[in-house]
């Protein structure tokens, strides 16, 4: 019979069979756990996924990239004068960039660039896991195109949310572009520290190169900025900056991008950090100015700054640079004669290393040189021997008294040559700031020769014009554009005085005058019974000259002669005629203008003695030649514009008259010019404004100086003495170089002999005769009487008024 199974095998059996549907429904059970969490973490992930999803930016956008860029200005010979952007960036294609450069961006920022779709989950669970151990987000994974991403279409904070939008935009990105593109975006996009967005830029700010220029210790400094650019500054940080280019070039050793012997070679290449100019400030900034205003105000604010226009100007930096430089010489010699206002300060003896020390640290980074104009503290005045010794910290100089007589104290109804000072120490004590200049090394001394200087208080324009074209080659709108922007070239409105006189007798040439006409210079009173007021004009020397010829009126700059003819011809007809030559400024409707009482700009007043040069006709100033958009797009193009506005005879007799004045009368100092020049000065009453306004058979050039807050110029500075020299030296070097021309004589002006007191024709008697130009049919047809034939005025052609 069978062998009997024990009770006890029976039960072990059953509690094996038993523990196994445990262990079977148990793991059963984790089985549908794992399947549950698996499907609530991909249903959640999904939730999440499409929440965040529905408010991401569509990555399609990028395909037409438009970043802002730079506008650009230039000269009339393309050369670079100013920048305007609210992103300092240069769009460059990915082809001129280097590949070095390439390589080093990736080896630093992303090694898995070509490998990873958008995002490098090694980098991310990196990071997911310092974060954790942290408490907080401290350590990011983003690749390049997460950077990309982050650029275009994210906020900067710091969070999980923002880490998956990164992520999944990055995702999106890499399969809707080409890595390629993606560094094209990357390489243009990213912000590298001092304003420079993108390579280009980058690549300009600190080595002064373009992209395609840079060496590899340069690109593996660029490519070490994206992570803290302000951090690892070269300019401000350069051991940083060392260090972290050292870790990408190592980093790029390791890629195998390099050898060693390029990694050490690169480490060891100096790096010449160049601090990138400040092209407005530097270059011509009144007149880039000027452009920008124009610009923003007819195509906006936002395409100015981030259009990447080019702007094309009219302005000539080399003559641009010698009118910054007349008007600087002739304010200082304004200023001088005006007198010295003191020191800038007074130190105490136990400040003066303090002191000192400051100045040396200017001088270390630039050093002495002839010209410079630096502080200095005086610390010896020998008024025996007519010296003072100058301290400018570790160097010393003397100024010889022979060059600062003028020092006195400031006074203007004293003319300069009437008084100055007899020695140092009336100018001069020990331990007196002062401004020196740097004129010569002392060849048996350590010492430099000095000259005291001040900072000129008084203010100046120029304005120079081609003729025929209407191009503006040159305007200083004032003695330093970092102290004060406003234009004193265009902006301000000041009364030009006798430089408005060339309108008046314009105007009189078409209403019958002539060169020869005669006009009495005596005494005339005007009287307004309402307003109680009586004006008695007079002339500048406070004299009357009697029968005077409109040429002689011109040349002197008659007064009196010059209100005669405004009333003759009218008032009404006057502001017409300044109309018809470009002035639009408020004229007031009364005698006063005839010396020039309204404010106007220099502006205006080249413009309307340019038609005189031009025998007539009237061009449009053209500051800026041509507009172009960001794509080469021409938005505007300004050619030279004319308009005829009055006779080519009339033009040329002014020019003849203009002539006089240099040849014989207020604009005499612009005769050593050995040319051909017409023009007429300007002093106004208190002598407030001081003018000169002149032209060549090219060149059409004004020169203003005042103060802003009006104030007399001091007794003698008048536009001659003011105004005249800065045009002079500018005009000087402007023609160094080029042929005389003569001005052309048009149709329609004939020449005749006349007597020079009668403006008639000559007799053998005439004591006096010249050659004068007529208009064809003004000739004068009678002889001049015999001097005991004349008993009245009537032999000339005007009476007195």
């Amino acid at each position: 019979m069978p062998k009997q199974k024990s009770k006890s095998q029976v039960l072990k059996k059953r509690a094996r069979r038993k523990n196994g549907g445990i262990l079977s429904r148990i793991l059963k059970l984790f089985g549908w756990l794992i399947i549950l969490a698996a499907i609530s973490a991909i249903v959640g992930f999904s939730c999440i996924y499409l929440y965040v999803s529905k408010e991401l930016p569509k990555i399609s956008t990028l395909k037409d990239y438009r970043p802002p860029t730079i506008t650009t200005v230039y000269s009339d010979d393309e050369r670079k004068i100013a920048e305007f952007y609210k992103e300092r960036r240069i769009v460059v294609p990915l082809g001129e960039m280097p590949e070095m450069l390439i390589e080093a961006f990736i080896a630093a920022e992303d090694s898995r660039f070509f490998q990873h779709k958008g995002i490098d989950f090694l980098s991310i669970f990196r990071a997911f896991f310092k974060n954790i151990e942290a408490g907080t987000v401290v350590q990011g994974g983003s690749t390049i195109t997460q950077q990309v991403t982050k650029s275009f279409f994210l906020t900067p904070e710091r969070s999980y949310e923002r880490k998956l939008k990164e992520a999944i935009l990055a995702y999106r990105l890499d399969k809707t572009f080409s890595k390629e593109e993606i560094l094209y975006l990357y390489l243009n996009q990213i912000y590298l520290g001092h304003g420079a967005y993108g390579i280009e830029a980058a690549a300009e700010n600190y080595f002064g190169k373009t992209v395609k220029e840079i060496n590899l210790a340069e690109c593996a400094m660029l490519a070490g900025l994206p992570q803290a650019p302000s951090r690892y500054s070269p300019f401000r940080h350069p051991e940083r900056a060392k260090q972290r280019q050292i870790y990408v070039l190592i980093r790029m050793e390791e890629e195998e991008y390099i050898t060693n012997l390029q990694a050490t070679e690169a480490i060891n290449t100096p790096l010449d950090i160049k601090p990138r100019k400040n092209w407005f400030i530097e270059k011509v900034p009144y007149y880039t100015e000027h452009a920008r205003r124009y610009v923003e105000k007819k195509y906006g604010a936002e395409m100015l700054y981030t259009g990447g226009l080019q702007i094309f100007t009219a302005v000539n930096i080399e003559i641009q640079k010698i009118g910054l430089e007349a008007v600087l010489d002739g304010l200082h010699a304004v200023d001088k004669r005006q007198g010295y206002r003191g020191p800038l300060k007074t130190i105490q003896p136990e400040d003066m290393e303090t002191f000192s020390k400051t100045v040396q640290e200017a001088i270390d980074e630039t050093p002495l040189e002839e010209g410079r104009v630096i502080e200095g503290v005086v610390i010896e005045v020998n008024d025996a021997e007519k010296y003072t010794l100058v301290r400018m910290g570790s160097a010393y100089g003397k100024i010889m008294f022979d060059t600062m007589k003028w020092a006195r104290k400031p006074n203007p109804e004293v003319a300069p040559w009437e008084f100055k000072i007899s020695k140092p120490g009336d100018a001069l004590h020990v331990d007196d700031v002062i401004q020196v200049k740097i004129l010569s090394k002392m060849e048996d001394e350590d010492l430099w020769v000095l000259s005291l200087e001040q900072e000129p208080a008084v203010q100046a324009a120029l304005l120079m014009m081609e003729a025929e074209t209407g191009y503006v080659k040159a305007m200083v709108g004032g003695k330093d554009f970092k102290d004060s922007e406003f234009n004193r070239a265009i902006q301000a409105r000041r009364q030009p005085g006798s430089a408005f006189k060339p309108i008046v007798y314009a105007a009189a040439l078409d209403k019958g005058y002539t060169p020869a006409t005669v006009i009495i210079d005596s005494p005339v009173i005007f009287e307004d019974a309402e307003r109680d007021f009586i004006w008695k004009p007079k002339n500048y020397a406070n004299q009357f000259y009697g029968p005077t010829l409109m040429r002689e009126a011109m040349a002197k700059s008659r007064n009196v002669v010059t209100i005669k003819i405004l009333m003759d011809i009218g008032i009404d007809y006057v502001i017409d005629y300044a109309r018809k030559l470009g002035i639009t400024s408020t004229i007031s409707r009364d005698l006063s203008i005839a010396l020039g009482s309204s404010g106007m700009s220099l502006l205006e007043i080249v413009r309307a003695y340019s038609v005189f040069d031009n025998l007539g006709y009237l061009v449009e100033p053209i500051f800026i030649t041509k507009i172009l958009d960001r794509d080469g797009n021409i938005l505007e193009e300004n050619i030279q514009k004319k308009e005829k506005v009055i006779e080519k005879n009339t033009a040329y007799i002014m020019t003849s008259l203009l002539e006089s004045v240099v040849k014989q009368g207020t604009g005499h100092r612009a005769k050593e010019l050995n040319r051909p020049v017409a023009g007429k000065t300007g002093t106004t009453n208190n002598l407030h404004d001081a003018w000169f306004v002149g032209y060549t058979p090219r060149y059409v050039t004004g020169t203003w100086v005042g103060f802003d807050e009006e104030g007399p110029l001091g007794k003698g500075e008048t536009g001659s003495r003011a105004a005249s020299p800065i045009w002079i030296e500018f005009m000087k070097e402007i023609l160094k170089d080029k042929p005389v021309r003569v001005f052309q004589v048009p149709e329609g002006v004939v020449f005749s002999k006349i007597d020079a007191e009668t403006g008639l024709l000559p007799i053998p008697e005439s004591q006096k005769t010249i050659f004068e130009c007529f208009k064809e049919g003004t000739i004068p047809t009678e002889y001049t009487q015999k001097p005991d034939a004349i008993n009245d005025s009537a032999q000339f052609f005007k009476l007195e008024m």
